[in-house]
């Protein structure tokens, strides 16, 4: 793995951070694609995207640090330190996102369902290019492929270390391939939903169905069970679902009768 892409005299340029970064810049230049074609200015998807950078962070930060506190209590100080070695909760961040989104939403007057389908395909590839950060920093591994696939891969079984794992499932890749087979789903549908904030509502739901079938090969190595062979990350992925499905079914049904009202095309 390469943690460290390159250093600058003394200081290190890590992977992890390097390419969140790269994916937060395509996500933002994918959504200006996007607004333009949902009829907003260009401009917006960057002013957003500060807002959802600073609380997305703060928020990803907040609730990784919260559901790993044993490995922060001795040195609270290396909660600030998340450029070493990442340790970010992509549900905590959407969690700083959405509050972020609600926030800019009432400062700009803009509806934030417009907002959340021009983010949406972003959301998508900003996430296959931030998985590929964690693979090259060699976290978020799954389990051992105990010869059943060729394509196992070994992994630091902590920083610094000198041990690795068995050849195991690269996990990392899966969830950046199912987060680009997403992308491609909402570029073919986007057009075809009725209601605005059902492309969001289905991103969400897309995401919980592959972050769920990802979890079944990290459980036990890099994802934390919860209960009964559930994890975490399977939890918040079966609350998004289940809140996006009734979300999507209700924003269609609103646009179904605002276009019945008015006896014309309904919002897209």
């Amino acid at each position: 793995m390469y943690p460290t892409l390159f250093e600058i005299g003394p200081v290190p340029i890590r992977s992890y951070g390097t390419l969140l970064m790269v994916g937060f810049v395509a996500a933002i230049l994918l959504s200006r694609r996007q607004a333009r074609r949902l009829g907003l200015s260009s401009e917006l998807p960057l002013d957003l995207g500060l807002w959802v950078l600073v609380l997305g962070l703060i928020f990803a930060r907040g609730v990784y640090v919260a559901l790993n506190w044993t490995d922060f209590a001795r040195q609270p100080v290396n909660i600030l330190c998340v450029w070493r070695e990442g340790g970010l909760s992509f549900h905590g961040g959407l969690l700083g996102g959405l509050l972020a989104g609600v926030l800019f939403s009432w400062r700009q007057k803009v509806s934030f369902w417009l907002l959340a389908d021009m983010v949406a395909p972003g959301l998508a590839l900003g996430y296959a290019i931030a998985r590929l950060g964690c693979l090259l920093n060699g976290c978020c591994y799954g389990l051992p492929t105990e010869g059943k696939v060729t394509w196992g891969m070994r992994f630091l079984m902590w920083p610094d270390s000198q041990l690795t794992t068995q050849p195991s499932h690269p996990t990392q890749i899966y969830a950046s391939l199912g987060s680009l087979v997403i992308l491609a789903v909402l570029l073919a549908v986007h057009s075809r939903l009725k209601g605005r904030g059902q492309l969001f509502l289905l991103y969400l739901m897309l995401y919980a169905v592959m972050r769920a079938a990802v979890e079944i090969l990290r459980k036990g190595v890099t994802a934390r069970v919860l209960f009964d062979g559930i994890t975490e990350a399977q939890l918040a992925s079966a609350v998004i679902f289940a809140l996006a499905l009734v979300g999507f079914i209700i924003r269609g049904r609103q646009a179904s009768g605002e276009s019945a009202a008015d006896g014309g095309e309904p919002p897209q």
